[in-house]
């Protein structure tokens, strides 16, 4: 260290960096708790593509009495990470929100994700999404699956909780196809049909593919059909079970809907300070720019006037405007408008 290099005493030393003695000797106490870092660990090597903030989830359900600060600190020191895989550059356009169902089986989402086996031969998994909360009611896993499978699978889904108003699909001939069509037509359902090369407009089941090939697909080599169905469905039920999700609240797609259907209530949104509104009565407004007086030069002025109208409830909180000017409202003055400290000494009197 610089201490022992140059000679200096530690309270030299200390008055040159500028710090008391006492925080130079400061040596982190706390417990660390057992077993906490080996946790960590395992729950990394179980689920490699979560960060820190979704580990810390997992171990706060385990009874851990953890924040996301402390879990980073050990996630560090461990040297762990999730590697960031390179996205496609995608070319900026108008971005329109998408309108967010309100209950349970409002509308789904479909759509297919591809990969292969180890020796080559490609599959395909039909996915299908819950929109509202997020739920993956299914994943169909087969080399080929053509309009007549999905009618099967929409099929039992229909028998096992109803079918949906709306299902929203790409263009690709099982869907476009007549036997989605033909069965739709029969059930009532509403076929919604994006705009080609718009994936964007399916994003709820296109951020869901992102998600399976990112912590499954990219995870595991398949050597059978069969192993790759068991895989997926295991990762499904996971999915919807145990993963929590940030956009619910850190919840799963199960706890969001308490489990029966019924969605839960609403989380309390955080408190933001109330916006500044224009109350009913005289705006006196200071500019700056006249006699190079400040704002707290003018509020300072006005406090007498204030008080004689019974700030507590003639006065309402002021604001600066774009034009750096103090606005203040106040009540049963009447119409008045004022621009400058001489007219308002002219009014005090």
């Amino acid at each position: 260290m610089i201490r022992e290099a140059q000679g200096l005493s530690e309270r030299r030393a200390c008055e040159l960096v500028g710090i008391e003695r006492s925080s130079y000797r400061y040596a982190f106490r706390r417990p660390e708790a057992a077993g906490l870092r080996e946790r960590l660990r395992e729950l990394a090597q179980e689920r490699r593509r979560f960060g820190y903030r979704r580990l810390t989830v997992l171990l706060r359900r385990e009874g851990w009495a953890v924040n996301h600060k402390r879990v980073y600190r050990l996630y560090r020191e461990a040297g762990l990470g999730v590697r960031r895989r390179k996205r496609k550059r995608i070319g900026a356009g108008q971005r329109q929100p998408l309108t967010i169902p309100t209950r349970r089986d409002e509308r789904w989402s479909l759509d297919f994700v591809s990969d292969a086996l180890t020796d080559g031969r490609k599959f395909r998994s039909l996915n299908i999404v819950d929109d509202y909360n997020r739920e993956c009611l299914a994943a169909e896993v087969d080399t080929s699956i053509p309009g007549a499978r999905v009618v099967r699978v929409l099929e039992r889904l229909r028998e096992r909780r109803g079918l949906p108003q709306l299902l929203v699909m790409d263009n690709g001939p099982e869907f476009a196809g007549q036997a989605v069509d033909v069965w739709a037509y029969e059930q009532g359902v509403q076929l919604h049909f994006i705009e080609p090369g718009k994936p964007v407009q399916n994003a709820f089941i296109e951020s869901f593919n992102g998600k399976m090939r990112d912590e499954c697909l990219n995870e595991h080599w398949f050597m059978s059909l069969r192993e790759a169905r068991e895989t997926i469905e295991a990762w499904r039920r996971d999915y919807n079970e145990v993963r929590p999700h940030s956009s619910l609240g850190n919840r799963t797609p199960q706890e969001f809907t308490g489990g029966a259907g019924a969605a839960l209530p609403p989380r309390a949104a955080p408190e933001r300070r109330a916006k500044a509104r224009n109350y009913p009565g005289t705006r006196i407004m200071i500019g700056t720019q006249n006699g190079g007086r400040s704002l707290n030069e003018s509020f300072h002025f006005l406090a007498p006037i204030l008080v004689a109208q019974d700030p507590i409830e003639k006065y309402q909180p002021f604001t600066v405007n774009r034009s750096f000017e103090l606005v203040i409202n106040v009540i049963g003055i009447g119409p008045l408008l004022l621009h400058d400290l001489d007219h308002i000494r002219k009014f005090e009197m």
